[in-house]
């Protein structure tokens, strides 16, 4: 009689706290939820939209096969499935950008709202109750499901809205569900495997691109295609939505999900507080390398970032340039795809200057994050007090941003470098037409979008430190977005303006447009030195 109503009691004292919990976890990813869901929708919508006006009484029988035949496109997009269908279509051409987008951001979220809070200190408290660690994380496994399930019905309405078919939508939507589901388990298994945020973060990124790689593999390899059973990224393609409408792999993708937040609870249940399942030895001896300066610091902290997102963009660029050969050889063949490439915004891809003009364009988007999530990372420094005996020095924080600023600056710009390096490489080992020249004139043409973006991360630390990663995204997401949405709906000259990547000249196929690489670069500049002066101004966040 003691024990159960001891039992009762502990249940009652739960209940507040768990609503608590899960109101808590809604406010920290409400926000994220409705711009990337926003994001996801938005983009199915138009391309599907875009298909109906420009494709589909363009692509005849005999290029589909063409096009489902090439392995270059295979590997890049993924197997084509019911070209003919706008549907079909938007799924092959936005399905591993969505999921990607959508993949990175909730997996990311899963290890801040839980390894991240408690590598602060936010969760001491919360957990010296009668509340247990594996019932917060419960709770914010069901937020986060919800977070997912908004995103997959925001396309699966998006797709429906744009004509698609109806069963088709459902399951691309269901799809969409499961694989995003299981990037937050990655997530959230890797925060209780890793002793810290940074690690969990780093393991569950190596995860996803491995499933990616895997994806790639599959598709271009006949004798690996049964390894997209594997991967989430390869079990979408073989749901087949708007073809054949396969269940069996939604349930494998169920299964997946379900087993890694099993898991990731039973993780939680077998550690302590602070400490992960993976441990780290303490005994070492110090490193001061980098210590010695400011600058150094900033460094020192940027150097396994960096060399992550070089790692990532220098592996995918090495295999788009060892695609460079197929891809001409196929718009040779079939010259009228070229043809509605250039009239979607993407001309001379027939070539190999144009081309990589195409993928360098749009790899600003990968850099200009990778320099908003630098400048986000410093602000979360800031909440989390890292920055306390920094601010008790004397130095200025004009001085401690610019520097972090500078260093970011210097990262992106190597960044680039690496793709140029890596398309030049994959196109020398397969013969194809690109010189190293001309790899790098494309790349580093294209950066001073990604500065933009810098700038505006930079603006919104000093402005509004809470949105670093909104404002930041902006000039690329945003403007990628803006010139594909105008271009599809035919709107007025000065909307598309608005957009940078109307302004990009096709490096190297082209020469470049100087007045806006300088207009590019002052606007970026004139952003951060604002974002530096609201920065001395504003109290510190914690």
């Amino acid at each position: 009689m003691t024990t159960t109503l001891a039992v009762r009691r502990a249940r009652i004292h739960r209940a507040p706290a768990g609503r608590a919990i899960i109101g808590l976890a809604i406010r920290q990813v409400r926000r994220g939820t409705l711009l990337v869901g926003g994001v996801c929708a938005g983009m199915s919508a138009v391309v599907a939209i875009q298909y109906q006006t420009t494709f589909s009484s363009e692509i005849n029988e005999g290029a589909l096969r063409a096009l489902a035949e090439n392995p270059a496109i295979r590997v890049l997009f993924g197997t084509p499935l019911a070209l003919d269908d706008p549907g079909g279509f938007t799924v092959w051409r936005t399905g591993t950008p969505v999921l990607m987008l959508a993949g990175v951001w909730i997996m990311l979220t899963a290890v801040r709202v839980t390894r991240g809070e408690e590598d602060t200190g936010r969760w001491d408290l919360l957990l010296s109750g009668r509340i247990r660690r594996a019932d917060v994380l419960l709770r914010y496994q069901l937020v986060l499901a919800g977070a997912a399930l908004t995103i997959a019905c925001g396309v699966g309405v998006g797709m429906a809205v744009a004509g698609t078919d109806a069963h088709g939508a459902i399951i691309y939507a269901a799809a969409l569900f499961g694989a995003t589901m299981t990037f937050a388990g990655l997530g959230f298994l890797s925060g209780q495997m890793m002793p810290s945020r940074s690690s969990a973060a780093g393991l569950a990124a190596g995860l996803l691109g491995s499933a990616l790689l895997v994806r790639m593999l599959a598709d271009g390899v006949s004798t690996l295609a049964w390894s997209a059973w594997i991967s989430p990224l390869g079990l979408i393609a073989r749901a087949a939505p708007y073809a054949e409408n396969r269940i069996a792999p939604l349930l494998v993708l169920a299964g997946y999900a379900v087993v890694l937040m099993v898991g990731a609870v039973a993780a939680a249940c077998h550690r302590d507080l602070g400490a992960g399942l993976v441990t780290v030895s303490a005994q070492r001896s110090g490193r001061v390398g980098l210590l010695g300066s400011l600058t150094g610091f900033a460094a020192r902290r940027a150097l396994r970032p960096t060399a992550g997102w070089a790692a990532a963009i220098g592996t995918y660029f090495v295999i788009v340039g060892a695609l460079i050969a197929s891809m001409l050889d196929f718009f040779e063949a079939n010259p009228r795809f070229a043809e509605l490439a250039a009239a979607a915004g993407f001309a001379g891809l027939n070539t190999a200057e144009g081309f990589v003009a195409a993928l360098f364009s749009l790899m600003t988007i990968a850099t200009g994050l990778f320099a908003v999530a630098r400048l986000a990372a410093f602000v979360n420094h800031e909440t989390a007090r890292l920055w306390t005996m920094s601010f008790a020095s004397p130095c200025s924080r004009e001085r401690l941003l610019g520097t972090e600023i500078a260093v970011t600056a210097v990262g992106l710009a190597l960044l680039h470098l690496v793709a140029a390096a890596a398309v030049w490489s994959g196109a020398a080992l397969t013969g194809a037409p690109l010189r190293i020249g001309d790899a790098l004139a494309g790349a580093l043409n294209t950066a001073p979008v990604a500065w933009l973006a810098l700038g505006a991360a930079a603006l919104a630390v000093g402005w509004l430190p809470s949105a670093v990663g909104a404002v930041g995204a902006l000039p690329v997401v945003g403007g990628f977005l803006l010139n594909v949405i105008a271009e599809s709906m035919r709107a007025p000259a000065w909307v598309l303006n608005i957009s940078p990547y109307v302004h990009i000249a096709a490096v190297p196929s082209a020469s470049p447009e100087v007045l806006a690489t300088i207009t590019f670069l002052v606007v970026g500049g004139a952003l951060t030195a604002v974002g530096i002066a609201g920065y001395r101004r504003r109290d510190l966040t914690s």
